[in-house]
């Protein structure tokens, strides 16, 4: 296993961090995980040299806390450096911030937690948390030993990123990043910004939620094909990250002990900068081919919105190309798609949105053709 220093905390983190949010579980219920199995991978990736390991409230369904104390019994606990996150949503008023830190505590049966996140932080809960006083709170954890190193995970624009990496001295950061979404979110510019100010950076999502390990499209496929190393998909989009020396840490969600076993080989080859620039331009290659796939050529600038009937107009153009992009059950699309609220079928054809489209997209005709699809 590679090390990599954690920011200013002094200590080294493992290259690939265990991500409990995808466990293995029993009957398809994601909120009934298989211990057996889920313990069994959990410990092989620490005895492998995994001393990272990273979960939060609402994952499956609040089991995953429970579910790693378990794990960390029999002497795993002092192995590893352990994660987990705030939700900062059900935060309301100032008691509230060690009411919920105490309750985690208690699920995975600790006395201390070494990395505690404000979990999914954007510019509305962050607003909200200054209004909390959390800089104080933040204080009070670290000052009583509750908490090691503070740090918060992040789903916003950079600048907002910016602005919050800022305002506290924080020990580490967790973003969204894998070479789809370079210039999304943070992105490469909050990676590169938080690193300047010594903070650790944790990257979650490093292969977009399972979607740039499928089966890709054939014209995807002969372009890895081509590639003088042959490499899984999986393989090119984990490389592609952990390429960069400002990453800290990559998050996998590991459901089976195969995915262990293969990320860890990856993880003890892949070192900063060990991509050729000829791969580096592969991979720029293989993302323009993907954008290349999408039907709507949508920027998600928000300039259509709010919509009168109350679609969300990005949020289906995004579904709609990601669709064609990533390929995946469409019955399943279909199912996700007829649960959201916003979906295309809501439009009436009011034209409000295309007047606003700083692209001058035909709005109206691509939600009728969402909504032919999907519906």
């Amino acid at each position: 296993m590679k090390y990599r220093k954690f920011g200013k905390t002094g200590f080294n983190a493992s290259a690939l961090g265990f991500g409990c949010m995808r466990l293995p579980v029993v009957n398809d219920g994601t909120n009934r995980i298989d211990e057996p199995e889920a313990i069994k991978m959990l410990r092989y990736a620490i005895d492998n040299g995994v001393n990272y390991i990273d979960t939060a409230y609402p994952y499956h369904h609040g089991n995953s806390e429970i579910f790693v104390g378990k794990a960390l019994k029999d002497g795993y606990r002092e192995k590893v450096k352990l994660a987990t996150k705030l939700p900062v949503w059900l935060v309301k008023e100032y008691p509230d911030f060690n009411k919920y830190l105490d309750e985690q505590l208690k699920r995975l049966d600790t006395e201390y937690i070494d990395l505690y996140l404000l979990h999914a932080l954007d510019k509305g809960r962050w607003d909200k948390l200054l209004k909390l006083d959390v800089f104080k709170a933040m204080d009070e954890y670290k000052k009583s030993g509750k908490v090691k190193y503070m740090g918060f995970s992040f789903h916003d624009d950079v600048d907002t990123f910016k602005k919050i990496v800022d305002s506290y001295d924080w020990d580490f950061c967790q973003i969204q990043l894998n070479y789809m979404d370079e210039n999304t979110q943070a992105g490469m510019e909050g990676l590169k910004y938080a690193a300047s100010k010594g903070l650790a950076v944790v990257i979650m999502e490093p292969i977009r939620g399972g979607k740039l390990a499928q089966k890709p499209a054939d014209c995807i496929q002969e372009l890895w094909d081509s590639a003088k190393i042959k490499r899984t998909p999986a393989e090119w989009a984990l490389r592609w990250v952990w390429n960069h020396p400002e990453v800290s840490v990559v998050l996998s969600g590991m459901s089976t002990m195969e995915q262990v076993v293969e990320n860890l080989r990856i993880a003890d080859e892949a070192e900063p900068g060990s991509l050729s620039a000829e791969e580096v331009a592969l991979v720029e290659k293989v993302r323009d081919t993907y954008n290349s796939l999408s039907k709507v050529a949508c920027t998600s600038c928000g300039y259509c919105m709010p919509c009168p009937s109350g679609v969300d107009i990005p949020w289906n153009f995004s579904f709609y190309n990601e669709y064609f992009m990533y390929g995946g059950s469409l019955e399943e699309k279909k199912k996700h798609f007829n649960s959201m609220a916003g979906n295309a079928v809501k439009c009436i054809e009011c034209g409000k949105c295309e007047k606003s489209c700083p692209q001058k997209l035909t709005i109206r005709q691509y939600l009728k053709d969402v909504a032919a699809l999907m519906a």
